[in-house]
């Protein structure tokens, strides 16, 4: 089903104006433990009778299982599809083949960053609004209106908006508990990257958000809580994880993960961190066997090396110590492999993110805060030790 694409820079920022400031959000955020039990009573909001669940073949017999049956107990009717491989058009367009006759009135997408931005994609498609519920915790993707499409190899393929937020992200803190720890703390990787990039863009009169507008002072003051919590909950978040357990620190990082840094990315503003994740997806090594907030966290010390900030000690002693990499040897890169650093670097100048930095942004200068970084990491994970980074990993 053909779709015109949506270009939101083309309706906030017109010729020869000045970019308001813009502030997007889903209609509704609803976390904590159990309320996936709960979800037939939050859709009686949205008039729903029929709705597709779109989740991998794990996620159907498990959370989807129960969302059906959750739904049929109020006359809802469901129609399931799984979800397999890359967010790819490719794979996209077989789930809108598939849903286009059902005549649904919602999707739900269930899962990761990858179904859930396939599910975001294919509602648009289908002109249906898009209902979110993570199963982890890993990335701030469920609250945006916007996707991040790989080729069905795993490359990045570019990013895909959509006019409206999810009307309702459904996080169940059981869930996202029971998960491995590693998909938290990988979240805490992209989080951590919401303030120090929307920090930049609020300081540099000519940067955008994704969407095309100004940075609001709401979403960066959302950056800068989401970064405090980490910093003050997020070493106990992982231990409750590994326990099971839903408590306060776990509900206050995921709540951070998920919300304060997916409001805060898209209406705060990207800068170097993750333009510089992308251009990790382009080596294959890297991006098969790394998750995305793995790559930010690397890319949020590149960012904070090479704005010589107060806080890259700070922040880089916190990622080694939840176990996120710290030095390129822990994203199976070599400071020595020349045409792999090449093709990061060229990637990461084409993206006009990587440019509102508060200084020019060459492949020279890049190359030194890549190798400069790595040198902190190394002396930190000397220090600290690397046993959290190799039992997240599974070492």
């Amino acid at each position: 089903m053909h779709k015109k694409p949506y270009l939101p820079a083309s309706i906030f920022n017109g010729r020869n104006e000045t970019a308001p400031r813009v502030m997007v959000a889903p209609q509704r955020y609803i976390q904590g433990p159990g309320v996936l039990n709960h979800i037939d009573r939050y859709l009686s909001v949205m008039n729903i009778h029929r709705v597709g669940i779109l989740a991998s073949k794990r996620g159907l017999a498990a959370e989807g299982q129960r969302i059906a049956e959750k739904l049929k107990s109020s006359n809802i009717e469901s129609v399931e599809t799984v979800f397999e491989g890359e967010c790819s058009l490719v794979e996209i367009e077989k789930h809108v083949a598939v849903l286009a006759d059902e005549k649904l009135d919602c999707l739900i997408a269930v899962g990761g960053g990858k179904p859930v931005d396939a599910g975001k994609s294919i509602a648009y498609r289908l002109d249906v609004p898009v209902v979110i519920a993570p199963t982890l915790a890993s990335n701030d993707a469920p609250c945006s209106a916007l996707s991040v499409l790989y080729t069905p190899e795993g490359a990045n393929d570019g990013v895909e908006f959509y006019p409206t937020n999810p009307a309702m992200v459904i996080v169940d803190t059981e869930v996202i508990a029971e998960a491995n720890e590693r998909y938290l703390v990988a979240g805490m990787g992209d989080a951590m990257a919401t303030w120090y990039e929307a920090r930049i863009c609020l300081n540099n009169p000519q940067a955008l958000t994704p969407i095309g507008a100004r940075p609001t002072l709401a979403s960066c003051a959302m950056g800068e809580v989401c970064a405090h919590t980490l910093l003050e909950h997020g070493e106990a978040a992982t231990r409750a994880v590994v326990a099971n357990v839903c408590d306060e620190s776990l509900e206050r990082v995921v709540e951070a993960n998920t919300l304060l840094s997916g409001i805060g990315f898209e209406s705060g503003g990207l800068a170097l961190a993750h333009p510089m994740a992308l251009a990790f997806t382009q080596i294959d090594r890297i991006h098969h066997n790394y998750l995305h907030g793995e790559m930010v966290a690397m890319g949020t010390l590149i960012q904070l090396v090479m704005e010589a900030s107060k806080d890259t000690d700070k922040i880089a002693r916190f990622f080694a110590r939840v176990g996120l990499p710290v030095h390129m040897d822990q994203l199976s890169l070599s400071p020595k492999a020349t045409d792999a650093l090449d093709t990061i670097i060229e990637f990461a100048l084409k993206n006009k993110n990587a440019h509102y930095m508060p200084m020019p942004v060459t492949a020279a200068s890049l190359r030194e805060a890549m190798l400069n970084a790595n040198d902190l990491g190394l002396k930190i994970s000397a220090e600290l030790g690397d046993d959290a980074y190799r039992r997240v990993q599974g070492l």
